[in-house]
């Protein structure tokens, strides 16, 4: 269905469609129950579509299923986009629809629900691809960017997932969904721009005002100076050099007073983000990158992933860890997502697009999914977000 010329899904419409066929949704049921009784503690579901075409259709049936019949039970959504380029207009404006459609049912009947993209935007107009300081990546191959978004799901989703760790899925969910924010975005940094031979201390020191990370949920911004909660996992640092840099009589920061890694990121997220609620964690292991795992990354970096002060002046051996910050955060920056989406939408003459809803969608359902989208915007103003939105509206 991805690849084939002829039956591929374009449409929301013709996702939603294909799950109202009884043989389709009988066999997606047996396999789901399968699984399930195998499972010896269910904590959720993890449901990772595409939401550009008509998998965001899928995806939304999919997550009704789960939501009626597994209540009380955690799942989190995460919506893929590849970097488009060179679309047409008709292609740019299935897009679009699809995404809307996408964002508003999936978080509907998820617990939470993450867009998830090198993209520099979802909207009407392309963005370049985000770029990463020590990974030089081509964005047009799928080997590179689901390798960049891979490491950064496999970091994001390491709190419940781990043996050792205290919380659940829903856990993570009600710490970042509430007052109807069940919309967040994932920030990463790959790899973390840990320095060689200093301690976790010493690289925090060097980013007091700005995180390290890059946002992947195209929001359009790559700076945020505030959210309303959050949860960082950070992996692949050594807690003895931590406490090695404690030693020093006299601590050179805050910081360094600490008493462990998971005190210095918790100190470190609270001067950041003052006010806004913060969960961590510190995990030992770093992101292997062994083959199959592309080697796209800087000559600065060690084979561990550290960050060297120069390039060494032999060939470098190839990257076999690297250390990554991640984040998923409620943040006001979606609501430039979401209020960006429904203006574009608002601005596109759907009659154009009669084949699009001919697959299964009705224009009223669509306008209801726009106001949706506009309440679900909503949650993540701030006063300056609010304003701007009352002169958006004003200029219409």
């Amino acid at each position: 269905m991805h690849d084939g010329e002829c039956g591929c899904l374009e449409a929301f419409g013709q996702g939603e469609s294909l799950l109202q066929d009884p043989s389709c949704l009988e066999e997606l049921e047996d396999r789901l129950h399968f699984y399930v009784e195998e499972c010896d503690y269910l904590q959720g579901f993890q449901v990772l579509c595409d939401l550009h075409d008509g998998f965001s259709g899928v995806g939304a049936k999919v997550t009704e299923l789960l939501c009626d019949e597994y209540s009380g039970k955690g799942i989190l959504t995460w919506g893929l986009t590849p970097v488009m380029s060179n679309m047409g207009d008709s292609q740019n404006s299935y897009r679009l629809m699809n995404t809307a459609l996408g964002i508003v049912h999936l978080s509907s009947h998820s617990s939470l629900f993450c867009p998830l993209s090198l993209s520099g935007s979802l909207g009407i107009k392309p963005q370049p691809p985000i770029m990463f300081p020590y990974i030089n990546y081509d964005a047009s191959l799928n080997y590179h960017s689901s390798a960049i978004l891979a490491t950064a799901l496999d970091t994001l989703t390491a709190p419940y997932r781990l043996c050792s760790s205290q919380g659940s899925m829903m856990h993570l969910a009600e710490t970042l969904n509430f007052s109807g924010r069940k919309v967040v975005a994932a920030w990463a940094s790959v790899p973390f721009p840990a320095l060689h031979g200093y301690s976790l201390c010493d690289t925090l020191c060097a980013y007091q005002q700005d995180v390290p990370w890059n946002l992947l949920s195209s929001c359009g911004e790559q700076k945020v100076s505030c959210c309303f909660a959050q949860s960082v996992v950070l992996r692949g640092i050594c807690k003895e050099s931590h406490i090695s840099s404690c030693l020093r009589k006299q601590p050179a920061s805050p910081l360094h007073a600490c008493e462990s890694t998971e005190q210095s990121l918790q100190h470190y997220l609270h001067a950041v983000f003052p006010g806004a609620f913060s969960t961590s964690h510190v995990l030992k292991q770093p992101c292997n990158t062994l083959p199959p795992y592309p080697q796209f990354f800087s000559p600065l970096l060690t084979p561990q992933g550290f960050l060297l002060d120069k390039p060494p002046g032999y060939s470098s051996a190839a990257v076999e860890s690297i250390p990554v910050l991640a984040a998923l955060q409620s943040s006001p920056v979606l609501h430039t997502l979401l209020y960006g989406l429904y203006k574009d939408l608002q601005r596109l003459n759907t009659r154009r697009w009669a084949s699009f809803f001919s697959a299964g969608v009705e224009q009223a359902d669509f306008q209801e999914a726009l106001e949706e989208l506009r309440t679900l915007s909503q949650c993540y103003e701030t006063g300056l977000e609010a304003d701007k939105s009352e002169d958006g509206a004003d200029s219409d």
